[in-house]
């Protein structure tokens, strides 16, 4: 049995669970809504302020959907209640970052800034000039988000320059020496 597809999900107070057939799942929330349809195979159950999730058999396929779809709908729950966020770190001497309404624009080194525009239901906030923090309600959406801002300069081995995650470790490597 799959010792995360067995863990029951709870649903805290104020949180709402809908479970409409063809398994499409509805959670409502203070910070919002979201909607996803599970794999049709699993049993998906609401049982005492609690998800329970089963499965039909013990085929290798039904036991990794065991733990993905009860994992899916806890991410659902807690991005309603709490949300996600992800921080981003800008280090070069000037790169940097800034806000206008929904655009960011940031100033990587190039010839030109790199503008981009925050997708639905994310937002992006800066600390400062060099941190950057994506936030939003769907887990897979503010990761990919900050994966793609990441993509604009990753960071390099020698001097570290570049976007990181705040808890990224950079392996820096030794430059050249000279020939004596």
């Amino acid at each position: 049995m799959s010792r995360i597809g067995r863990m029951p999900v709870a649903i805290p107070a104020g949180v709402t669970v809908t479970i409409a057939d063809n398994n499409e799942v509805t959670v409502k929330g203070p910070k919002g809504t979201l909607v996803r349809t599970l794999p049709a195979e699993m049993e998906i159950k609401e049982e005492d302020g609690h998800i329970v999730v089963t499965r039909p058999n013990d085929l290798k396929k039904m036991k990794s959907l065991h733990g993905l779809t009860r994992t899916l709908i806890h991410n659902m729950v807690q991005g309603v209640t709490e949300g996600f966020e992800k921080k981003l770190e800008v280090n070069g001497v000037g790169y940097r970052a800034q806000k206008q309404g929904k655009k960011l624009t940031l100033s990587l080194g190039y010839s030109h800034p790199v503008e981009m525009e925050d997708p639905e239901g994310i937002e992006t906030v800066l600390e400062g000039q060099n941190v950057i923090i994506v936030k939003g309600i769907n887990k897979e959406k503010v990761g990919q988000y900050a994966a793609e801002i990441r993509d604009k300069r990753r960071p390099e081995p020698y001097k570290g320059k570049g976007i990181k995650y705040a808890d990224e470790v950079i392996r820096r490597k030794v430059g050249k020496t000279g020939k004596k």
